[in-house]
């Protein structure tokens, strides 16, 4: 080959290389691989009925390593047209550094409620950077034939939780209550966010830590983890070794009473068909107390500022907010749901079960999504850590309140 027609080919493929999407042609950056499925044989067909002239396609990273995949090809011009944000200080950090489109006077937005909005907005409030899609719900599953068995009814007051504890754990056949340390983020997430508001009254002490005017070390946190450092007698032998997959299997396999879980795995239980399942929210501390839910905003999305098509990107991002995607997306990502204003008539009976919490129960978000986490040790990983430790009877109460709140004051002014 001469050293022309070489320099041609090469220029050539360069070029190629470096050409924008096609127009018409949308990705989607997401962590949640459970749900591709849905998305392309679903969601996104339902989309291209309506826009037969953009072609989109849906790009999972597996949930722990999108934060810091995504950041990377954000960074190196790499990354897809739609960016599906995760909450609060991810996606804010992004948009600081440039990443996520302005949407502010985007009509799409009128379509949600400001309490849907404020986890995708600025501290101040005046920049909107991602359009909210759903939430997820926290509470307990519990096998319906276990409690048929032994007489017992879903808990309504913490007395009431650990006595059907007590029952189950006498009867000897069945593991009372289903949860592992091993991997730690169900502890905090599931666990310590998912029964801690009742006991901080929700937003109410979510507020009061970041105003300073509350600390980790009050009654009404330390208490949180003296009621998870009763637990350990209920869960199954080695639970220390146990993983959140072994809790999903041990619970699916109907050998587990109860488990302490999220609405997103109303679809895997249902999923492997071997249990009929019950769920009820966490119960309040005694009779007559207000019952608080984490009714945690969960999943957004955004415009990459370097898409080379921001104006299907945008026409995407419509539909998101349409009253079309919010039936489907609760009905077809089943335990997700719609943060849009529009009604939707959940038809997954449990996942109904779990939002009709919400007309009796005030809603807050997980603890330290806002705020809390930005600055180092990280809260997020400290949480994860102190109570698994707790669980496993390495940490006191008082140590893991202590630990948290001190390694809050050490960056976070309010809280020194």
């Amino acid at each position: 080959m001469n050293t022309l027609l070489r320099t041609t080919i090469l220029a050539a493929a360069a070029l190629a290389c470096a050409a924008p999407a096609l127009a018409g042609t949308l990705s989607i950056e997401s962590w949640r691989t459970d749900d591709k499925q849905l998305w392309d044989t679903v969601l996104l067909p339902a989309f291209a009925k309506s826009h037969p002239g953009i072609t989109v396609k849906f790009v999972a990273t597996a949930p722990p390593e999108y934060n810091s995949v995504v950041a990377a090809r954000l960074a190196s011009g790499s990354a897809g047209d739609l960016i599906t944000c995760r909450p609060f200080d991810v996606s804010l950090d992004l948009y600081r550094k440039g990443h996520l489109e302005k949407l502010n006077g985007n009509p799409a937005l009128d379509n949600f409620p400001d309490s849907a909005k404020v986890a995708w907005q600025t501290d101040d409030g005046k920049d909107t950077y991602c359009v909210p899609m759903a939430s997820v719900i926290h509470g307990f599953f519990y096998n319906r034939k276990i409690f048929g068995e032994l007489g017992l009814k879903p808990p309504a007051t913490e007395a009431d939780f650990f006595a059907d504890l007590d029952k189950i754990k006498a009867g000897g056949k069945y593991v009372p209550l289903d949860l592992g340390t091993a991997d730690q983020w169900d502890t905090s997430q599931v666990v310590f966010t998912g029964i801690g508001p009742n006991y901080w009254k929700g937003e109410e002490g979510r507020k009061a830590l970041i105003a300073g005017k509350a600390r980790f070390t009050d009654p009404q946190f330390v208490d949180v983890w003296q009621t998870m450092a009763k637990y350990p007698p209920y869960l199954a032998k080695g639970y220390q070794a146990q993983k959140y997959g072994d809790t999903q299997t041990l619970f699916a396999s109907g050998k587990a009473a109860i488990v302490p879980a999220g609405s997103w795995d109303i679809a895997f239980y249902q999923q492997q068909g071997g249990v009929d399942f019950g769920a009820f929210p966490p119960p309040v501390r005694k009779a007559g107390d207000a019952c608080y839910i984490s009714d945690h905003t969960d999943i957004g999305m955004g415009i990459n500022t370097a898409s080379k098509n921001k104006g299907d990107a945008k026409v995407f991002l419509d539909w998101i907010a349409s009253r079309e995607f919010a039936d489907l997306y609760t009905n077809k990502v089943t335990g997700f749901f719609s943060l849009s204003k529009f009604p939707v008539q959940v038809q997954n009976p449990v996942a109904q079960e779990m939002v009709g919490w919400r007309a009796r129960c005030k809603s807050t978000i997980r603890l330290n999504a806002q705020i809390m986490s930005r600055g180092e040790p990280s809260m997020e990983n400290e949480l994860w850590n102190v109570n698994s430790q707790v669980l496993n009877g390495k940490m006191t109460p008082q140590q893991a309140a202590e630990r948290i709140q001190g390694g809050f004051a050490k960056w976070y002014h309010p809280a020194k």
